[in-house]
């Protein structure tokens, strides 16, 4: 079974970015190709769920979808997020990377 990992203050800044439209909201975690590794890691906020091709999770309330392609590269990584005075953001901590650029944002497989 598929797995990611949110940290709590992940989890508060998603729940706080949430959009208030009173439509079902999914945050959506996906890998693409481009980066200055290869792969770029991703997050939207989506209304749809493809049922054959998503895996679904939900982690402190919040409902996530990960699509099985993106699944492959992303599983077991730590989502986290970090406010600091260099800058504050979405961190992945991916074992399944073989490297990893300089702005943590993307990745070679």
């Amino acid at each position: 079974m598929f797995d990611v990992v949110f940290t709590e203050k992940a989890i508060s800044k998603v729940k706080s970015l949430m959009p208030q439209n009173g439509k079902q909201a999914y945050l959506r975690v996906y890998v693409a190709g481009g980066g200055c590794g290869g792969f770029k890691y991703g997050m939207t906020f989506d209304e749809k769920v493809d049922v054959l091709n998503d895996f679904q999770l939900e982690k402190g309330g919040v409902k996530i979808v990960v699509d099985r392609e993106s699944a492959a590269y992303i599983e077991g990584t730590e989502i986290d997020y970090v406010d600091s005075l260099q800058g504050s953001g979405f961190t992945f901590s991916n074992p399944n990377a073989k490297s990893t650029c300089s702005c943590g944002q993307s990745f070679s497989a």
